[in-house]
């Protein structure tokens, strides 16, 4: 099956690359799935602990009723992961220890667009409403989870989101043509239909205060991301030109949603664009930037490329550490392995902007059992550029004034002191998604949402 659409097609507009799966070919993965004599994709894979098999049986049988009803027991918004999530689930697929895993997560995509396409999904509020009132600090995939399911319980829950439109990093940090964005209006306006508040361009701690939450909610959920952007403080670091990764796709989303203008600052359009980061983020940035009409892309990593198949330390069933390429990757540009950089420098006409970078090939050498990289002998070279975009991840949660407000304050390595149930030290306020765990998976997000909902009801007497 050809995954995506053409590129000479696709770079040329923002729509979905990733095309629906044909039925035949679905149907004959599907099988292969029910010749698995014991199953791990479930367990050891899918953090939700999606009854992947059984959904897979159904949907072959073209029971897709039940199909969705299994989903949805586990999965508040498989719309989502279908379409962003890496599949853990297929890491740990018995087939993909000889083979191609089951695609599970285009089996999931089928049966929940067969449900929307077929109105199976419709607003269902709870038949009861309990005079319990929950704040949700964040509308991403953890806040969204959350609400979800105290709303399911019949609490009443309001979502407060610093932006103009409900869902976090779902709609400002992932590209539109990886997950458009009426999926996340489609689900907004169920949650709403079925009785969640949503609150929007409201700065918790500026706005309202911590006080105000607490005097006026039961429980205060913080589900407020882990958004502290790594940087790279270097020679030149303060040059025009250099922009975090993040920044620059939310202003290109923005963008697209009639928000604003794209200003020339985040435009690639005829620019040599470096992107310094080898992970998602960055390959968005590469397809953003060929949208753009960018001359040129260039992904530097610092870590040594991945084999092609596993090594023998990253056995089956664990995540196989592998080399990957996204859709963005077949795009065109470069791909640099085992470079680290050392100093931006300015243009030769313009001594403010960025010119390029100065970078050197690095060597992993064990040191007292630890890796480390090494700079190799006479290996600095350059390259040209006039946009450079910081995808290095995110070092934990930003500092804002709700923190103090509650009384809260980060730990050393800028996460929020909870317990493992995601309780703070603050009374009644409880933490979730990567703002608890740490920059992680959109499927651990709304995994940790779900679970944090069930233990604040736990400790309110909602069971």
């Amino acid at each position: 099956m050809n995954k995506y659409r053409s590129v000479t097609e696709r770079i040329h507009d923002f729509r979905p690359v990733e095309m629906h799966p044909e039925s035949d070919w679905l149907h004959a993965e599907l099988k292969h799935c029910q010749d698995c004599g014991i199953p791990f994709c479930h367990a050891c894979g899918c953090p939700l602990l999606n009854a992947i098999p059984e959904i897979n049986a159904a949907a072959l049988a073209g029971r897709w009723g039940s199909a969705l009803s299994r989903l949805l027991s586990t999965s508040p918004f498989p719309e989502f992961t279908a379409r962003v999530c890496p599949a853990l689930c297929e890491g740990s697929c018995v087939q993909g220890l000889h083979g191609e895993a089951v695609p599970c997560r285009h089996v999931e995509f089928a049966v929940i667009e067969h449900g929307f396409a077929n109105r199976l999904i419709r607003p269902r509020p709870p038949k009861q409403r309990l005079q319990t009132h929950i704040a949700i600090i964040g509308s991403g995939p953890a806040g969204l989870a959350a609400a979800w399911s105290l709303n399911q319980a019949g609490l009443r829950v309001t979502v407060y989101e610093k932006d103009a439109r409900p869902g976090g990093f779902l709609r400002y940090g992932i590209p539109d043509f990886k997950l458009e964005k009426e999926v996340i209006n489609r689900r907004v306006a169920l949650l709403e239909e079925e009785g969640v508040i949503f609150e929007c361009n409201v700065a918790a701690g500026e706005d309202i205060s911590g006080r105000f939450l607490q005097n006026r909610y039961q429980a205060v959920i913080l589900a407020c991301g882990a958004r502290q952007k790594r940087d790279l403080a270097i020679a030149g670091r303060s040059l025009a030109g250099i922009y975090f990764a993040t920044d620059y796709l939310s202003a290109q989303n923005r963008a697209l949603a009639g928000e604003s203008l794209l200003s020339d600052a985040y435009s690639a359009a005829g620019k040599r664009v470096i992107v310094i980061g080898g992970g998602d983020t960055g390959s968005d940035c590469m397809g953003t930037a060929w949208r753009q009409g960018a001359a040129s892309v260039c992904q530097l990593e610092i870590l040594p490329k991945p084999p092609k198949t596993r090594a023998p330390e990253n056995p089956w069933p664990e995540w196989p550490r592998v080399l990957r390429s996204s859709s963005s990757h077949e795009e065109g540009g470069e791909r640099r392995w085992s470079v680290t950089t050392n100093e931006f420098f300015p243009a030769q006409d313009d001594s403010v902007r960025v010119g390029g970078v100065r970078c050197a090939e690095v060597q992993w050498i064990n040191k007292d059992g630890r890796l480390s990289p090494v700079p190799v002998e006479n290996s600095v070279f350059t390259l040209p550029a006039d946009l450079i975009l910081l995808a290095m991840g995110f070092t934990g949660v930003e500092k804002s004034a709700l923190l103090p407000g509650l009384g809260l304050e980060l730990d050393a390595t800028g996460s929020l002191p909870c317990d493992a149930s995601g309780r703070l030290p603050a009374n009644g306020v409880y933490v979730c998604g990567d703002a608890a765990q740490g920059p992680s998976l959109v499927v651990r997000a709304i995994a940790d949402g779900v679970k944090v909902a069930d233990i604040l009801m736990r400790d309110l007497s909602i069971f």
